[in-house]
């Protein structure tokens, strides 16, 4: 009877072992489910606020607009048995080419004359077979070059597409391609970079309403390449460098700016 007794006491603290047990293994499965909704939430919240997260976008604006400032190089060279006589030449036909160029409307303030290069000329001489015997001395090149720079973009276009008197003159002149400048760029790039900014914010606010986001602080700032391009050249000439072009009158500018925001 007694054996009897023990053996139901022994059943009975058997099930109550079984059942805490079970406890014991729910509360520890429990905190485990807590532990991992508590990770996957900081890890949400430091995606969101980390340097290298939050809300990023990149805004651009451009705009287009017209140089104020032409610039026009020309040169001209003459040749001499001695440096006296290349350097006769060579002042006489600067003379051509200023009293050309002020009459037709170019003041003495917009044109500067380089001073004059000289280079040696030399000949080489060959014997009846062409083989090289030596070199000597055959006279004196003579170069100088000028700079006309104007606001009457015009005046000197004109002058630099027609120098057909100049050549008949006998002056050896080379005219190079005008080169346009913008003297209001300054003005130009500010007013880009802010609308590169408002432009770079509404896409942040985009994003943010699109993943039921906030942004919170602005955590970073840049600026992108500021380009000069032609009117209508395309995109294409854009450079890592950023381009910017002189040989065209009417130009494209453009900028971009990268604004990264906390999200909450």
């Amino acid at each position: 009877m007694e054996e009897s007794r023990k053996a139901e006491r022994g059943e009975r603290n058997g099930g109550n072992g079984s059942w805490k047990g079970v406890l014991i293994a729910l509360i520890a499965a429990a905190a485990a489910i807590a532990c991992v909704m508590i990770f996957s939430l900081s890890l949400v919240n430091y995606k969101k606020t980390s340097g290298g997260g939050g809300l990023t976008a990149t805004g651009s604006a451009s705009c287009d607009f017209e140089s104020d400032l032409i610039v026009w190089r020309g040169s001209f060279s003459a040749y001499g048995d001695t440096t006296s006589s290349a350097y006769s030449i060579i002042k006489n036909d600067a003379q051509v080419v200023r009293e050309y160029l002020l009459q037709n409307g170019v003041t003495e303030d917009e044109l500067v004359f380089s001073s004059v290069d000289i280079s040696r000329r030399y000949r080489t001489e060959y014997d009846q077979n062409g083989n090289y015997i030596r070199d000597y001395p055959d006279g004196y090149d003579l170069y100088q070059s000028l700079t006309v720079t104007s606001t009457d973009i015009d005046k000197v276009e004109q002058i630099s597409r027609d120098i057909t008197q100049l050549i008949e003159s006998g002056v050896q002149l080379v005219s190079n391609a005008p080169e346009y400048y913008c003297t209001t760029l300054d003005e130009v790039k500010l007013d880009l970079i802010q609308k590169a900014t408002e432009n770079a914010k509404q896409r942040i606010d985009i994003m943010a309403e699109g993943t039921g986001s906030t942004p919170g602080k602005l955590l970073s700032a840049s600026l992108g390449v500021f380009q000069i391009t032609a009117k209508n050249s395309g995109a294409g000439e854009y450079t890592y460098d950023g381009a910017f072009d002189t040989s065209s009158r009417e130009k494209t500018a453009m900028i971009t700016v990268r604004l990264n925001y906390e999200a909450k």
